[in-house]
């Protein structure tokens, strides 16, 4: 594959931006910003994101927060109420801890701790593309360290990791579409595997499908995405 690559330390990974058309500079450091922002508005380590501020507040109180975990929490709000609670970005720090109304944030307990890690990462990968096709790349990617999204004329090659063996084995083809995989906790702990239009479903369902164990959980067909147990 004839393609440009650049790569930052981000989200805690390696995040890797390619273009197959062209040297574009600008879309680089665009699709990297996209991400860097993410990180800041949404991280619960930093104390001036809207997470860290949202944790400072006295219960009771509001704020207002950027649009973009205004999507997210929206996102997360409607995943934890279909799955049942199965979802949760409170990690069940406070049954209805919070509430997101618009661009208002609402501390509701005064335990509740929110942890967008779960959710966050895919939400980037999909920032960064769109800050892409916004400079005009027809076709590209972004990974992030797992979490990946390919638009336009792609086929790029999934692998996952071998367990047993160690190494990768190869998995599949991305084409026009959104992958992320999650490890499974407990006694037969398995990696979860989740196809889906677009990173944020991708990365947030293979938690659903990971607590379930279900690769047929109706929030799937409803998000046009697929599951593996593997």
């Amino acid at each position: 594959m004839n393609a440009q690559r650049r790569a930052r330390p981000l989200l805690g990974t390696l995040v890797e931006v390619g273009i197959t058309v062209g040297k574009n500079d600008a879309a680089f450091d665009a699709a990297f910003d996209a991400v860097q922002t993410v990180q800041a508005i949404m991280s619960r380590f930093e104390p001036g994101s809207d997470i860290g501020r949202f944790h400072a507040l006295p219960v009771g109180r509001s704020l207002t927060i950027d649009h973009r975990t205004a999507d997210v929490l929206h996102a997360a709000a409607w995943l934890h109420a279909e799955s049942a609670g199965l979802f949760d970005i409170a990690q069940g720090s406070a049954v209805g801890g919070w509430h997101c109304e618009g661009l208002r944030l609402t501390k509701r307990h005064e335990n509740v701790r929110l942890d967008l890690g779960g959710i966050a990462k895919g939400y980037a990968v999909d920032c960064a593309v769109a800050a892409l096709q916004a400079f005009g790349c027809e076709a590209g990617w972004v990974n992030a360290g797992g979490d990946l999204r390919a638009f336009g004329a792609v086929e790029l090659p999934v692998a996952l990791r071998d367990e047993q063996h160690g190494g990768v084995r190869p998995f599949g083809v991305l084409s026009n579409g959104a992958f992320a995989t999650s490890h499974r906790e407990g006694a037969n702990a398995r990696h979860v595997s989740v196809m889906a239009p677009q990173c944020l479903w991708a990365d947030a369902l293979t938690k659903v499908v990971a607590l379930s164990a279900r690769t047929d959980h109706p929030l799937l067909a409803q998000q046009g995405a697929r599951a593996w147990l593997h």
